[in-house]
């Protein structure tokens, strides 16, 4: 298997300025409590039309690109429960991959993350958005592949969790990644692979925010 890395990795102490800036924000205008958060990678912070395309629901997006699943895991705490969520969504998993590590690396990093927020919300649904292939790193697809499906049985076997695959729409029919949903990188999705998201994942969120 071939990586390329694309984006910085490290200790968690590099992501201390986006998640402190998150807070110096919230403190000025502090986010509705109940709602829902997108946490996750770069595919969430680039999501600059979440609340447009979800119009009916009450959005938090705490996303920080470059960040893996272990990141999410370890600042659940800041990024997720300090908004009470009622719904929580996950992407995250790709930049643990392109960093090395195994498809059993990104479960367990998933499983820590999942644990942090049942030992606090043990009721608050989750749904855990399928690593997608992209073609930058469509070297690393098998190992994607089988993290998707160990993410996917560990969510259809723990109660509260879903799993929402993205994975295989985002592919053509020759079975390669649509070029026409990328952006020039080539890695991050343009306006139409966020289309495609919208459609797919919109059915799993809750039917509308709590007045």
């Amino acid at each position: 298997m071939c990586f390329a890395v694309d984006e910085q990795v490290g200790g968690f102490e590099k992501w201390e300025k986006s998640v402190a800036d998150f807070e110096k924000n919230d403190a000025l205008q502090p986010p509705e409590k109940n709602g829902i958060v997108f946490v996750g990678s770069s595919s969430i912070r680039k999501w600059t039309t979440l609340s447009e395309d979800f119009p009916d629901q009450r959005l938090i997006n705490r996303g920080f690109g470059g960040s893996q699943m272990e990141d999410a895991a370890y600042f659940a705490d800041r990024l997720v429960l300090a908004y009470a969520p009622r719904f929580i969504v996950l992407y995250a998993g790709g930049n643990d991959i392109n960093a090395h590590k195994s498809a059993e690396q990104v479960l367990s990093s998933f499983q820590k993350f999942v644990e942090k927020i049942r030992a606090k919300q043990p009721e608050t649904p989750i749904a855990c958005i399928s690593i997608a292939g992209n073609p930058k790193r469509w070297s690393q697809v098998a190992e994607v592949i089988k993290a998707n499906a160990l993410i996917e049985i560990y969510t259809k076997q723990t109660p509260g969790l879903l799993f929402i695959d993205v994975f295989h729409a985002m592919l053509g029919v020759d079975g390669l990644p649509r070029p026409e949903i990328f952006s020039s990188d080539q890695l991050h999705m343009n306006a139409e692979g966020y289309k495609l998201w919208t459609k797919i994942i919109g059915p799993y969120l809750p039917k509308s925010k709590v007045p």
